[in-house]
């Protein structure tokens, strides 16, 4: 099976901007008129569940006007070229009244890794019928996140509410607003299926702490909202798990705590920087442990450390040799990590979460544990690099 962004590309020449003016050298006499623009911010005070229950209509309602179509054109490939009919249609989501949009940055850019291209052109529609170039005040290619800016005269714009994704429930309703296919403005409900899902980015690191719905996403829906029953965002839809390139009833969002991090990080810098320690992992559970004498029944098991890395400087070990063990291949010998200044870790995705709130530089105190013993080895951060180092 694959997973795949869902951005819907566009027919060659479906993007069309009109225009008007008048002819140069006229003799005709003309009259200036001064024309004032306002910009016109909804807020709608966020309902409770109807009646206890979930109520799909009141949110689309009072969502959807804040739920826009992103237009791409100017697709380049990885050197930089790209013809005027590439194009791609996404969707995104209005988050303040100075005119943010928040959407994929698969949405608004081609290739991956350090062969990512911005589009050259970037258009945002909206439900009133309104079009307007945006422009791209950054993207992170690790979180799958673009913050787009329209300019807000004379727009009516409806932000949506940001929620949490650190308490969902599987089972919990949602919905997701988008346009699958094209076809603008469309609902679609479900569950969660399930949270702490690991997903493709856009380079060669997972972003973690994915999550799954099984409300119907397809192409197109990339960058649109996935809401909760009283219309906050839990996350922004992201990919799909196909074997056919439709889909199949999972689907995936980058969680809305993530993406609060990555727009405050867009809207000062322009671009997302995060803390690399450099090493591969390995789950450890209770079978796991007893197999191979390790004194703990969980945490992140080094696997594979990259050289000159921050990880490697601080001393950290890997493992070695290709022992098998229920199907899979270890590297046997190498430093447990149980915790970051204090923080358990449990499974390896634990260790990128808890990374994930720290900046490069920052120093860390890792819990290990090293054969038999336990100790705490301090470690500089380094900074992501946007393809996992070759080893």
């Amino acid at each position: 099976m694959s997973r795949r962004p869902v951005l819907a590309l566009a027919a060659a020449g479906a993007l069309a901007v009109a225009g008007c003016g008048g002819r140069a050298g006229s003799a005709t006499a003309t009259r200036t008129q001064t024309v004032e623009t306002t910009t016109r911010v909804e807020v709608v005070k966020q309902a409770g569940a109807k009646q206890g229950g979930f109520d799909p209509a009141g949110i689309y309602e009072r969502e959807s006007p804040g739920v826009v179509t992103v237009i791409s054109g100017g697709l380049q490939d990885a050197a930089g070229s790209g013809a005027p009919g590439q194009s791609g249609l996404g969707s995104g989501f209005v988050i303040s009244g100075d005119g943010e949009v928040a959407t994929n940055a698969h949405v608004v850019t081609s290739g991956e890794g350090a062969a990512i291209r911005e589009a050259r052109e970037v258009f945002v529609r909206f439900q009133d019928g309104n079009q307007v170039p945006a422009r791209v005040l950054g993207f992170d290619p690790f979180a799958d996140v673009a913050l787009l800016k329209v300019d807000p005269q004379g727009l009516t714009l409806r932000p949506l509410p940001l929620g949490s994704a650190k308490d969902l429930v599987v089972g919990s309703p949602v919905a997701a607003i988008g346009s699958p296919f094209g076809e603008e403005q469309s609902l679609s409900v479900g569950v969660i299926s399930a949270t702490g899902r690991s997903i493709q980015s856009l380079t060669g690191f997972d972003t973690t702490g994915a999550i799954q719905t099984d409300a119907a996403i397809n192409h197109g829906n990339s960058g649109g909202p996935l809401l909760d029953n009283r219309g906050r965002v839990l996350g922004i839809n992201s990919q799909i798990q196909t074997t056919t390139g439709d889909g199949s009833g999972v689907g995936f969002a980058v969680p809305v705590d993530t993406v609060k991090r990555s727009l405050d990080q867009l809207r000062t810098q322009g671009r997302a920087r995060y803390a690399y320690l450099g090493v591969a992992t390995a789950r450890v559970y209770p079978q796991l442990a007893q197999q191979f004498n390790l004194p703990v029944r969980d945490g992140a098991w080094i696997q594979d450390i990259t050289p000159g890395g921050p990880a490697a400087v601080a001393g950290l070990k890997a493992g070695s040799g290709n022992a098998r063990f229920q199907g899979r291949s270890y590297a046997v010998g190498g430093d447990v990590i149980t915790a970051v200044d204090g923080k358990p870790v449990r499974v390896e995705t634990d260790l990128a979460d808890v990374l994930a709130t720290y900046r490069p530089g920052a120093r860390v105190s890792l819990a290990i544990v090293r054969g038999g013993g336990r100790r705490n080895v301090e470690v500089r951060l380094g900074e992501r690099p946007l393809d996992t180092p070759q080893r």
